[in-house]
Parts: C-alpha cells; sequence; structure tokens
C-alpha cells in the first residue's frame, strides 16, 4: 500500500514539475508565422526607389533616431541611425520634456501626445529621403557609435505600423532596444 501511495505521489509531482517546463516555441505557433509572413509579403511589394523606410525608435535620453532600411529589405537588415539635420528637421524636433512636465506625465511617449514633445512619434514609420554621410557619431547615452543619415525630406507613412522585429516585442521606453542594427 505504501508503495502505491508513494509512487502516486511521484507520479503527480513529476507531472506537475514536468508541466511547468513547457516552453512557447513562437517558431511553430501558427498567429505568429502567419504575422511574420504578411509583414514579408508587405515589404517586398514595396516599391523600388531612392528612399529609405524609417521606423522611429524612442529611448528615453537617448539621440539616436530610429531603424532606416532599403524598399523590399527586412527590418533584420536595417540601421539604427543618428540624424544630420543640417537640411531638414526630423519630425519630432521639439523641446524634449521638462522635469515638471515628466512628473505630470510620466515619460512613456504615448502618454505625451497632449503636448507634443520629443518622442511624440516612437514607432511611427515615415518615407525618409537622404543619404548616409559615411560617418559614425557617437550617442554617449547609449553608448553607440551609429551611421549619420543627413535627413533632407520625409513624409508619414503610418503612424500605428504595429511590431518592428517581432511580433512578441515588448516596448519599454528606458531601455536600449535589444536589435542595434547591423
Amino acid at each position: 500500500m505504501f508503495f502505491v501511495i508513494r509512487s502516486a505521489i511521484l507520479i503527480f509531482a513529476g507531472g506537475f514539475m514536468f508541466s511547468g517546463c513547457r516552453t512557447t516555441d513562437t517558431a511553430n505557433d501558427p498567429a505568429y508565422v502567419e504575422a511574420l509572413r504578411a509583414r514579408t509579403a508587405k515589404i517586398k511589394s514595396e516599391a523600388p526607389g531612392d528612399y529609405f523606410i524609417g521606423r522611429r525608435h524612442y529611448v528615453y535620453r537617448m539621440r539616436f533616431w530610429g531603424y532606416l532600411r532599403e524598399p523590399g529589405q527586412e527590418w533584420k537588415d536595417s540601421y539604427l541611425v543618428v540624424m544630420n539635420e543640417r537640411f531638414k528637421s526630423v519630425p519630432d524636433r521639439l523641446p524634449e520634456i521638462s522635469e515638471k512636465e515628466e512628473e505630470k506625465f510620466g515619460n512613456d511617449p504615448s502618454q505625451l501626445e497632449e503636448v507634443k514633445r520629443f518622442g511624440f512619434d516612437h514607432n511611427y514609420e515615415y518615407k525618409i529621403k537622404g543619404k548616409f554621410s559615411g560617418s559614425k557619431v557617437y550617442d554617449p547615452n547609449s553608448n553607440m557609435f551609429l551611421p549619420e543619415f543627413i535627413l533632407t525630406e520625409y513624409q508619414l507613412i503610418n503612424a500605428d505600423p504595429g511590431w518592428l522585429i517581432s511580433p512578441s516585442e515588448i516596448y519599454n521606453s528606458k531601455v536600449l532596444p535589444e536589435f542595434r542594427g547591423r
């Protein structure tokens, strides 16, 4: 009898322990796979041309602008860039939030839309014209050297384009992006 009870307890405990070890494999999740497929098809259908697709990526107190890629190119092949505004200011060239405003509104850019400050356009997608200067620029707050892009023109494509690299990504305005560009 003791052996039967002991065996039942071991089987139950073993099943309980292993049920917690199950991992979520997004590569086999049909919704995840379909989202990637749809995004790839959309990107591949972009008209070729002398422009870039830009995705603003705001991180609190950082000086990089966001990601740039060529039309038809996947985001995983994009560059995290610093914009040179010699000829054209970036879309959100507004004063940064003051400490009093931060106390009132927080520093989440989605909460700042009513005050329209630097970074309000996080995750907006733009058609960008200009060229890479060939130089790297140091962003002291992120401690990164990033390609410099000389902006000459931009046009908003989409203010809510969804995820950038992965459907499962989570944004935090105080944390450097996991993907730092190529």
